[in-house]
C-alpha cells in the first residue's frame, strides 16, 4: 500500500484526504490540531492523525517523511522550502497548490538528480488556470494557429443564491491574503505594450468582465502576468493578462480602504481604541464633526455612496473597542471581516473562471475561444474552494504513485502528461470547464 504524508489539515484539506483514503492509499494527517486530522480521517483504518507543528518542532519533519511515498504540503507557503529540501534529502516526491517561489525553483537540479518530483501550482488559481489555458493554447499550437491575446480572471465568491451583503463577499480563505491582494503592485501586456500599475492604483485599474449565465463582475490584474508568456509558450501574444474576478462594487471599496490607511501593515497601538475612534484618527476628524461626513470629505465622496454603506455596515464607525492591542490597520479591518462575513450553515460558495483566447490562422483566419469553469460549493458539504484546489493535488499525487506522471525536477501542470489525466478526472466530480468558438 503507499504511503501519503499530508502536512495540514486546513480549509481545504478534506477532499484531498477523502480522495486518497478511498482510493485506498495509507495516509498520515499531520496538523498542529489533532482533531481536526481525526474529523477528515473520520475513523478510517487506512489513515492516521498526527499532531504536528513545523515552526515548533521541525526536526520531526524527517520522521514523518521517513515511512512515505509522497509528500503533500498544504501549510502555509513559507513552510514549502523547508518540506521539499527535507524530501529531497530522502529522495520522496512532493506536490503543493501554491505559486514556485525562488527558493523551491533553486531545487530543480537536485531534485532531477534525485529522480524525484517537486509539483507546484496544482491547485485551482495557480493549477486548473494552467491546464485548462495549455489545453486550448497547445490545441491551437497543433493546428498551426497563434495566440494573439490571453486574459483570464478568476475569483472565489458567494454564489448568488448567498450574495447577500453588501460587499459581495464571504471567506473561503484567509481575510489577511484576501485584503493583501490590495497592497500589491501589477504588470502585464496590453496591446503590445508593457503596462504596470503600482499597488494603491491597482483597485482603481478594474474592468467589467461578463461571464455568460452570471452576469458582470469587476476584474483587476493580479500581480505580474509577463512571465506567463513564456510559461504558456505565447511569444507572438500582444496581450497577456491575468486578474481576479469580484462582484460589483468591491474595486472602490478597497481602493478608498488604501487611500484611507486602513491596508497599512505598520504596528501600532490600539489598545483601548474603538473602531470609530480609529477611523476618526486616520481622516483627521475634527471634534464635533460626525464620523461618517468626514469619512466621506476625506474620501471626496458623498454620503451616501455605497463605499460609505460598506464601511457601516463592515462595523468601522463602530464605537466598539477593537479586539487588538498592537497590531496593524490591516488586521483591524480583517477582525471585521473575520466577524460579518462568514458564510452561514447551508450557504454555498461559487469558484469562478474564464479565460480568453485570440487566436489566428494561416491565411489570417481569427477565431475567439472563451473557456469558463462556474462551480459551486456543496450545501452543508465541502466549499467549491476546497473542492477545485483540492482534487487537482489528490488526483496529481495518485498519478505520481502510479507512475502515470514520471516527470522529475520543479513542475506545473503546464504539460499534457500532467494536465490532461487531472482535466479528465475531475470532470467526474462536475468540475468542467466549457470552451466556446466565435
Amino acid at each position: 500500500m503507499k504511503h501519503v504524508l499530508c502536512l495540514g489539515a486546513g480549509l481545504v484539506a478534506r477532499p484531498y484526504i477523502d480522495y486518497l483514503l478511498k482510493k485506498g492509499y495509507q495516509v498520515t494527517v499531520a496538523s498542529r490540531t489533532v482533531s481536526k486530522a481525526e474529523r477528515m480521517i473520520n475513523g478510517r483504518s487506512n489513515g492516521t492523525p498526527v499532531a504536528f507543528d513545523i515552526q515548533r518542532e521541525p526536526e520531526r519533519l524527517k520522521d514523518l517523511v521517513a515511512p512515505v511515498d509522497l509528500v503533500t504540503s498544504l501549510l502555509p507557503y513559507t513552510h514549502h522550502v523547508t518540506v521539499a529540501t527535507e524530501c529531497l534529502r530522502q529522495s520522496k516526491h512532493m506536490t503543493t497548490t501554491s505559486y514556485v517561489s525562488d527558493g523551491m525553483r533553486a531545487l530543480d537540479a537536485k531534485a532531477k538528480k534525485e529522480g524525484v518530483i517537486l509539483l507546484n501550482e496544482c491547485g485551482v488559481d495557480p493549477g486548473l488556470d494552467h491546464m485548462s489555458a495549455m489545453k486550448v493554447i497547445h490545441e491551437a499550437q497543433a493546428n498551426g494557429g497563434t495566440i494573439r491575446s490571453f486574459t483570464s480572471f478568476c475569483g472565489g465568491l458567494p454564489a448568488p443564491d448567498a450574495n447577500n451583503n453588501p460587499f459581495g463577499y464571504k471567506l473561503s480563505w484567509s481575510p489577511r491574503g484576501v485584503l493583501l491582494a490590495g497592497t500589491n503592485s501589477a504588470r502585464f501586456i496590453k496591446d503590445g505594450k508593457e503596462v504596470v500599475i503600482p499597488s494603491e492604483e491597482l483597485f482603481n485599474s478594474c474592468h467589467e468582465e461578463e461571464v455568460p449565465g452570471l452576469g458582470t463582475f469587476e476584474g483587476y490584474p493580479n500581480r505580474d502576468s509577463t512571465p506567463y508568456v513564456d510559461i504558456y509558450g505565447v511569444k507572438e501574444t500582444k496581450t497577456m493578462l491575468r486578474g481576479t474576478l469580484r462582484y460589483l462594487g468591491w474595486c472602490a471599496t478597497i481602493y478608498d480602504f488604501g487611500r484611507m490607511g486602513l491596508l497599512d501593515l505598520t504596528e501600532q497601538d490600539f489598545t483601548g481604541k474603538t473602531y470609530e475612534g480609529f477611523v476618526r484618527e486616520l481622516v483627521k476628524a475634527p471634534s464635533g464633526v460626525d464620523t461618517r461626513a468626514a469619512v466621506a470629505k476625506f474620501l471626496k465622496r458623498d454620503e451616501q455612496h455605497n463605499v460609505l454603506e460598506r464601511f457601516n455596515w463592515l462595523g468601522l464607525f463602530d464605537d466598539r473597542r477593537i479586539p487588538l492591542e498592537r497590531s496593524t490597520a490591516l488586521d483591524v479591518v480583517c477582525t471585521l471581516f473575520e466577524e460579518k462575513l462568514q458564510y452561514a450553515p447551508g450557504e454555498r460558495d461559487m469558484l469562478v473562471m474564464q479565460h480568453k483566447f485570440e487566436i489566428e490562422y494561416a491565411g489570417g483566419r481569427k477565431e475567439r475561444v472563451r473557456s469558463t469553469l462556474i462551480d459551486y460549493g456543496i450545501p452543508h458539504g465541502d466549499t467549491s474552494m476546497s473542492r477545485t484546489v483540492a482534487y487537482p493535488v489528490a488526483i496529481a499525487s495518485r498519478l505520481i504513485l502510479e507512475g502515470e506522471i514520471s516527470l522529475t525536477g520543479v513542475q506545473i501542470p503546464i504539460i499534457p502528461e500532467i494536465y490532461e489525466s487531472i482535466l479528465a478526472e475531475i470532470a467526474e466530480f462536475d468540475i468542467r470547464f466549457k470552451e466556446e468558438t466565435f
